[in-house]
């Protein structure tokens, strides 16, 4: 599956983007998702994911309240809403991929399988 996430940009903090993640090759449906950020100087870290049938998410905590992750079988589509932004939220965001249909372990960067170019979210102070 091709993966290509977009929205990103610069925002002030407390205000809010959306990102999406389009996919195309395969059925949406059958993959587990996540998004991952990876700040300057820093390694990749979870986000948070959501199960295939969008049954299921997970969130880091710094990020529980403020984000949300959403997916649209139909259209191919992972989202992820992101509100009262903090400059330390700034990073690369990417969305990713899993083809096994288990969902557990779905914090660890290792177990997906493909993964989007990445998107730059800045948050000015």
């Amino acid at each position: 599956v091709q993966l290509q996430a977009f929205g990103g940009g610069l925002v002030q903090a407390g205000g809010s983007l959306r990102l999406s993640c389009a996919a195309s090759g395969r059925t949406f449906s059958r993959f587990h998702m996540g998004w991952f950020r990876q700040a300057p100087g820093k390694e990749r870290e979870f986000v948070t994911a959501i199960s295939g049938n969008g049954a299921s998410t997970y969130y880091r905590d710094s990020v529980k309240d403020r984000f949300t992750i959403s997916r649209d079988n139909a259209k191919s589509t992972l989202y992820l809403q992101m509100n009262s932004l903090k400059p330390e939220d700034t990073a690369v965001y990417y969305c990713a991929a899993r083809g096994s249909p288990y969902s557990d372990n779905l914090r660890n960067s290792a177990t997906y399988d493909y993964w989007g170019q990445g998107t730059l979210v800045t948050v000015s102070s």
